[in-house]
């Protein structure tokens, strides 16, 4: 039985040697690679808020030697909670006996806190949502800046430096999330998450983009990439949240660590990152992919798709703490629902969208985004959060699966086949909305309230989603020929029809597996 398992290893590991250039093993490390980079993103979603506002009152209850400083002693107050309609104290009575005034130890005042499902100061908990709206953005700020430098630089060095480096430094983040204790920390953790994540999420599209070289193949396979996504942003917040509540802040973080060692040595192994390899090529200026109006309108709908998501995972845990006095580990949960129709929505529409013309599947799921988070402020409770979340994440999911691909084909129809500078601006799209959405939304909630912030994110979605329509057709074989002689490239071959781009040469079958 020995040998037989160590026959078994030994195969496995022959066929990783052999198939070191497959496209399937390549598309599995680009899935991993972006399965740990969202479940770091979105596993903070339920522990940032819930433990900030636990810092800062233990923070008044040692300077202080009260855990509400702002409220007299004497003062009485009330939350409505809509989890259960019943009303919950908040502070402390004024009948209460003389038992009830003696100020508490640190240590007492954090059980009792930990134990409680309502926060004790409303007005503290309005302001965590600036503080945490800013540390959730920083990463897609900073990714924001980052990623104009590494799409040029994927085509001077190739995929796999990058790619691999961005595990390092997602390593190196995870490590200091689990042991930060302090919000500048925290910000730093979060802030170089975003450097690892423009070199993950640019140079592994790009990679794909490049060795998936159909049209509709390489429509499913971003979408199983997308996939990784989709089941990161699945996981994270429940078993951020279950964990912070039953374990503590520290566990979930070392298990990404663990986790994402894995990946680095699957990437070493595969991918072998010591070498340059870089485009055979001169891919087209960033500058010139920016003016293209079809790129805009697609990085567009990008953007502003996942804004509305990107504004709720700051201020809608936020919201249930203040009006349903929700537990911990519920505030992870109440994003579950999103994130399994995310993934349900990438798979479905990842090779239907290519069928039913990813223009109108991106016009469609904008105008659904918009009517569901709108609808997302009258659910009275947990459960009612279920079927406006589910909408969200499955509309979300349907302008992702149709628009990353589409950037790829525009590239293909209108520029030069070299795509690290176009996913760039893909990502650019991606954390633009999730550098807006946390730090306007945080402050826009805590302006004019949660309700409203939900309408107007809805209102530009539907707005946006007309734009769609110029995706139609557009408009691209005249100019790919002018580039291709202004260049003086020799390439294949290829014909162009209005649902995708299809080679004719020598090594474009489809099952064609190795790439330089």
């Amino acid at each position: 039985m020995g040998r037989l398992d160590a026959l078994r290893q030994f195969n496995l590991i022959q066929w990783l040697r052999e198939e070191r250039q497959s496209r399937k093993l390549i598309l599995f490390i680009v899935f991993v690679a972006l399965l740990l980079d969202n479940m770091l993103l979105t596993v903070v979603v339920p522990i940032i808020p819930s433990y900030l506002y636990n810092l800062d009152e233990s923070a008044d209850i040692a300077l202080n030697g009260t855990s509400s400083p702002q409220t007299p002693p004497g003062a009485f107050h009330s939350i409505v909670s809509l989890y259960d309609n019943t009303v919950k104290s908040s502070g402390f009575n004024a009948t209460a006996g003389p038992a009830a005034m003696v100020t508490p130890t640190p240590t007492a005042a954090a059980l009792t806190q930990n134990s409680s499902d309502c926060p004790q100061s409303a007005s503290k908990l309005l302001n965590e949502n600036v503080k945490v709206g800013m540390l959730f953005a920083s990463k897609a700020t900073v990714q924001l800046i980052t990623n104009p430098f590494i799409g040029p630089l994927t085509n001077r060095i190739g995929y796999q430096l990058p790619i691999f480096a961005g595990f390092c430094i997602m390593f190196i983040s995870t490590i200091m999330f689990a042991f930060s204790s302090s919000y500048t920390l925290l910000f730093l953790a979060r802030s170089l998450q975003g450097v690892g994540s423009s070199c993950s999420s640019v140079a592994g599209m790009g990679m794909l983009a490049s060795v998936y070289t159909n049209d509709e193949e390489r429509g499913h396979a971003i979408g199983i990439a997308l996939g990784g996504l989709a089941l990161g942003v699945l996981v994270g917040p429940p078993f951020g949240s279950v964990m912070y509540d039953f374990v503590g802040k520290t566990a979930p973080f070392l298990i990404l660590a663990f986790l994402a060692l894995f990946d680095g040595a699957l990437q070493l192994f595969v991918l072998q990152p010591t070498k340059v390899e870089p485009e055979s090529q001169k891919g087209t200026p960033l500058l010139t992919l920016m003016k293209d109006p079809y790129i805009l309108i697609a990085a567009g709908a990008i953007c502003f798709g996942n804004m509305a998501i990107a504004m709720m995972e700051p201020t809608l845990p936020i919201w249930m703490m203040e009006t349903m006095c929700a537990r911990k580990w519920q505030l992870g949960i109440a994003f579950l629902p999103a994130s399994i129709s995310y993934l349900i929505g990438t798979n479905i529409f990842a090779t239907l969208a290519h069928k039913m013309g990813r223009w109108l599947c991106a016009l469609i799921g904008m105008i659904v985004v918009g009517i569901s988070v709108i609808c997302v402020p009258f659910a009275g409770d947990i459960y009612g959060l279920i079927v406006p979340n589910f909408g969200v994440g499955f509309a979300i999911g349907m302008v992702d699966s149709s628009m990353m691909p589409i950037m790829g084909y525009l590239v293909d129809l209108r520029h030069v086949s070299v795509y690290g500078s176009v996913y760039a601006i893909a990502d650019v799209a991606f954390c633009m909305g999730f550098a807006l959405g946390p730090s306007i939304g945080g402050s826009v909630a805590e302006s004019i309230g949660f309700p409203w912030l939900m309408t107007l994110i809805g209102i530009v979605d539907i707005l946006f989603a007309p734009l769609c329509l110029f995706l139609r057709n557009p408009p691209g074989q005249e100019e790919k020929i002018a580039i291709l002689m202004d260049t003086n490239c020799s390439m294949k071959t290829r014909s162009y029809s209005t649902q995708g781009t299809y080679y004719q040469g020598e090594n474009m079958d489809p099952e064609y597996d190795d790439y330089d």
